[in-house]
């Protein structure tokens, strides 16, 4: 890591959590973390069922998450986090390369997306970014994420996606509504936005768009 000699006594003190499900792993981040006086671990996690709960009483400034959590996502716990009274920052530490991960990582809300095969001194530096709020991505995902920046379609929602389908198999607006248990004004403004952000006035492009996303099988 090298020498931290010159950080003055002011500066602030970063409380962390490690969410890793490899003790080793964990050790040895706790080690290289705690080497800068500005880095304390208040606290560490293996498993997804237990982080909520470790972070909510820890109280830590920053969540260092990895992707695999044994068989689980640590993804997942992301919005759980971040509706904490105190929610942390968040940064994930990952071998995952695939910049899909990193989209979805940010796309939840995670402040950070780093691998682990970077240097020391890059994930100090990802810390401080996310600390001083903004947003830290591996400049090679970066990279490759503005390369195959997704699609309008492909950007859309879950629930956008439930409604192109209906409407592409032609359903009527009331029918959606039922199906979906939404509002009937609902599904009349999904309908509009669909329409806007495809750039389509036709069922027939709607069809289109829904094929070409696999929504109708």
């Amino acid at each position: 890591m090298g020498s931290y000699a010159g950080v003055v006594e002011d500066e602030p003190i970063w409380r962390i959590v490690l969410a890793d499900d490899h003790s080793m792993v964990r050790t040895g981040l706790r080690a290289l973390l705690e080497a800068d006086p500005r880095c304390h671990v208040v606290g560490e996690c293996g498993n997804l069922s237990r982080l909520a709960g470790e972070v909510d009483g820890a109280k830590p400034d920053l969540v260092v998450l990895d992707i695999s959590l044994g068989r689980e996502n640590g993804l997942d716990a992301v919005p759980a986090l971040l509706a904490l009274a105190s929610p942390p920052r968040i940064l994930v530490l990952t071998m995952h390369d695939d910049p899909a991960f990193a989209r979805e990582a940010l796309g939840r809300g995670a402040h950070g997306y780093l691998l682990k095969e970077a240097a020391a001194a890059e994930l100090i530096r990802a810390i401080e970014l996310v600390m001083a709020g903004g947003t830290y991505l591996q400049p090679q995902l970066g990279a490759q994420l503005a390369r195959h920046a997704p699609t309008p379609a492909e950007r859309l929602s879950e629930r956008e996606r439930d409604v192109l389908r209906l409407l592409a198999r032609g359903h009527t607006n009331a029918e959606i509504a039922h199906e979906l248990f939404i509002s009937l004004r609902t599904v009349e403004a999904h309908r509009a936005g669909l329409r806007a952000r495809l750039g389509v006035h036709h069922r027939s492009e709607l069809v289109d768009e829904a094929r070409r996303l696999g929504l109708l099988g």
